[in-house]
């Protein structure tokens, strides 16, 4: 597609994780960035692009830290985060890196360097940060790595004990098309919010989450909203909302359970057949193991929903086709395996799972291709290479590893040690953003002897930075966007020049390689461009065994999306289990659904019971913590913005108010509080303190408040642990406890704040500022 015209213009297509994208530029400068005309639903988070790929937060030289530039990792001078920077040659900041690599490995070994690198990066399959990085650390002898993620380590760890890999829920979720021809009910735990599904790993072709509701509704479907927010559910779908206690998602479902049993509504022959541990699980319910009757008046007193209304949910879901959704969203909360595992032992008891149109689904709307495509084949992907060294840490648990080195923790039935770091290596991520308790993370990131980060612009991570490598964004390199479930592979030709002295990671890496001693290792004798062609040539291999034939690299790149046919369009989820559980048996010990799981419960954790248990989080609006804290902080992803990228850009910033990120308040609480549309307000609690811009709405629940992720880290006073945050960053307000020991996953939704107007002189926002002391001549 990429063409030009009379008037200077030339027209591209590309891929960003939220969507095709259709850019204009004149000679290399960015007029304008769309949706692609195929696409009926794009993302406005295109709009942030320009002003930013080359504003101010642009990091424009290699750059190092003025106190490590002087005394280098023994630097004794000012903390990172506080400290400015002055940018170097290339030469110089290799020169540095090769330098302390071979120190950190001769002195300490391979295990003293984490390269965790995670977040979203590139949608590119070759100029990938975390691939490119893994590989060169790999290369060298390997590094700590970690595993899982913020979003939904809960289900990845629990879901293969009980039911089977969750990333089989997600790439075989029951199709929405599936749901409208077949589904009467869809009751939703955390609702589906459509502003994740603007998103999808590796990116996406056309946004279809939003129209194939509609076609839902539509088709006479019926919705339930369970969620604190409204909004978390489509307006069009007209859903009943039930503004649920956030945390009380649990026993809701178990006095559905309950109501089931007891009215004789359950499907008994499916769970004989299907499911293996319902009797330890049902003697629980019924109170026979601690004398507590787990029915819909105990779940009414936990979650503020109605007796009533509990067990009429129970009945219409009973005497329905219905689908049962959970948000991924819920896990991330304290005990968050625990709302996972009763959404499949309640899908169970209706007895609908593998049928079209019922059973369960985790995730939909996580992800924009959730039950909307899956990909008919394998695209390829730049090779990391094998790790030698073995020591791993969950996901979530960098603040622990960095400020407790050689201590002892548990996690999925193991017990481990975490290791001692000397060196991180950061590429295409910002654990300022998805971190719990910044705080802790800012005195953890002072721990190790040096931290490099490879990155576009001046984010916080960044900014806590010894050594900083300015990389090219995706606007400025060639490479194939392929989404993980999409059904495209969309060209990303090169459109601009790199900005400053920015490079390619694998150019980086390739000259770092060689002064390191296994550049031929790294590169195999390839430039990037050989990689792109060796790529292309295997996509290519594999497309012809499914009667498709692709052009060449180059007219690939010039040209348009290249759409594949959905290999199952009305998949079900769990169809082939239940129409024979003999010849296709679940990936679980007994090959059925284990609601009791003898391995779970063999670990002896308090925290994660062998069968779905309700637990009391210590931060809810049940808790006794909420005597002091009277809000509890929901903080859920924006619309306008994947994460924290780009927050700098224009639409990330036309809904921030007052240049604070905005604060979702109730209109009784607010008026309670003094607390007007617009306002300059105060989030806090034991850990810390944030500004926010109050939006005051009657979509959110009462003693609740909505606060998006993503603002960038911007502390009134660096020097001081604690201060002031000026933007609005929920996570200097989270916790950094954890789901349970079995997955170790992030407990954020679990989070008590109070909140009040602003009254003192309002700081100004300074996140986007650059740290540069002095720049090269």
């Amino acid at each position: 597609m990429t063409s030009k015209k009379d008037n200077g213009l030339t027209t591209f297509v590309t891929s960003n994780h939220w969507g095709t994208a259709v850019v204009e530029t004149n000679n290399k400068k960015l007029i304008s960035i769309n949706g692609h005309p195929n696409d009926n639903d794009p993302s406005s988070i295109n709009d942030n692009i320009i002003g930013v790929v080359d504003g101010k937060t642009r990091i424009r030289a290699p750059a190092v830290r003025k106190s490590y530039l002087k005394n280098g990792y023994k630097s004794v001078g000012i903390p990172r985060g506080q400290d400015t920077y002055i940018e170097v040659s290339w030469e110089t900041a290799l020169n540095l890196i090769a330098k302390e690599m071979n120190r950190v490995t001769k002195n300490h070994g391979n295990e003293a360097i984490f390269g965790g690198s995670y977040g979203w990066s590139s949608a590119g399959r070759f100029h990938h940060a975390q691939s490119q990085l893994k590989r060169f650390l790999n290369c060298s002898g390997g590094f700590v790595s970690s595993e899982g993620n913020y979003s939904y380590n809960a289900a990845l760890t629990l879901l293969p004990y009980i039911v089977g890999n969750f990333r089989d829920h997600v790439k075989q979720a029951t199709r929405w098309s599936s749901i409208a021809k077949h589904g009467e009910l869809v009751v939703m735990f955390g609702g589906i919010p459509v502003r994740n599904a603007q998103v999808g790993g590796g990116g996406l072709s056309r946004h279809r989450l939003r129209e194939e509701l509609i076609a839902c509704k539509k088709a006479g479907v019926n919705f339930v909203n369970l969620s604190p927010l409204k909004n978390d559910s489509l307006e069009e779908l007209d859903s009943k909302w039930l503004a649920v206690k956030p945390g009380s998602d649990t026993a809701i479902m178990m006095g559905i359970a309950h109501t089931l049993l007891d009215e004789d509504l359950h499907n008994q022959a499916f769970l004989d057949q299907y499911t293996t541990g319902f009797d330890y699980f049902k003697s629980y319910l019924m109170g026979k193991d601690d004398n507590v009757i787990k029915d819909a008046l105990w779940a009414s007193k936990l979650s503020g929903i109605s007796e009533e209304e509990i067990k009429s949910l129970s009945r219409r879901m009973a005497s329905s086709s219905t689908m049962i959704c959970t948000a991924v969203a819920l896990q991330r909360a304290e005990y968050g395996e625990q709302p996972l595992w009763m959404t499949v032992t309640l899908a169970a008891i209706l007895g609908q799972i593998g049928t079209p149109g019922g059973g369960y689904g985790i995730g939909y709307g996580g992800d924009g291709s959730i039950g909307t495509t899956d990909r008919p084949m394998h695209w390829p992907s730049f090779p990391q290479g094998k790790n030698a060294v073995e020591a791993c840490i969950p996901v979530a648990t960098i603040t622990d590893m960095l400020l407790k080195p050689k201590t002892m923790y548990e996690y999925n039935g193991k017990t481990l040690q975490y290791p001692e770091i000397r060196l991180v290596w950061w590429a295409g991520g910002n654990p300022f953003h998805h971190h719990q308790d910044l705080n802790q993370l800012v005195s953890a990131f002072q721990k190790p002897e040096t931290i490099i980060v490879n990155e576009i612009h001046w984010t916080a991570t960044a900014k806590h930075a010894d050594i900083v490598l300015p990389a090219t964004s995706t606007l400025e390199r060639e490479d194939i966007g392929a989404g993980t479930q999409d059904t495209s592979i969309i060209p990303m030709p090169k459109i601009l020049d790199p900005i400053g002295e920015a490079r390619d990671e694998y150019d980086i890496f390739s000259e770092l390689s060689e002064k390191l001693g296994f550049k031929e290792q790294f590169t195999e004798g390839k430039n990037s461009r050989q990689w792109l062609e060796k790529m292309w040539s295997e996509m290519q291999k594999t497309a012809l065994q499914f009667d498709y034939t692709l052009t060449d690299l180059d007219t690939f790149l010039s040209g348009d999306v290249i759409e594949f046919h959905d290999p199952d369009p009305e998949h079900v989820f769990l169809s082939e289990f239940r129409t024979n559980p003999i010849e296709n048996p679940l990936p679980t010990p007994s090959g059925k659904i284990e609601i009791y799981s003898k391995k779970i419960a063999s670990f002896n954790y308090k925290d994660c019971p062998g069968h779905p248990t309700w637990l009391s989080p210590n931060e809810w609006l049940g808790g006794t913590k909420s005597e002091d804290y009277k809000f509890h902080l929901i903080s859920g992803q924006p619309e306008t913005r994947l994460h924290s990228q780009l927050d700098p850009g224009k639409y990330s910033k036309s809904k921030k108010i007052q240049e604070r990120e905005p604060v979702l308040i109730n209109p009784i609480d607010a008026e309670r509080m003094g607390i007007k549309n617009g306002d300059i307000v105060k989030l806090y609690n034991q850990r810390g303190a944030c500004l926010a811009g109050a939006v005051v709405t009657d979509k959110v629940r009462k003693q609740v408040i909505f606060l998006w992720t993503g603002a960038w880290y911007d502390p009134e006073k660096p020097e001081t642990i604690g201060s002031l945050e000026k933007h609005g960053n929920p996570n200097v307000l989270t916790h950094d406890g954890r789901t349970s020991r079995l997955s170790q996953g992030t407990a954020a939704h679990s989070t008590l704040v109070n909140i009040e107007k602003y009254t003192g002189l309002v700081p100004s926002v300074t996140a986007f500022d650059s740290p540069i002391y002095k720049t090269k001549k």
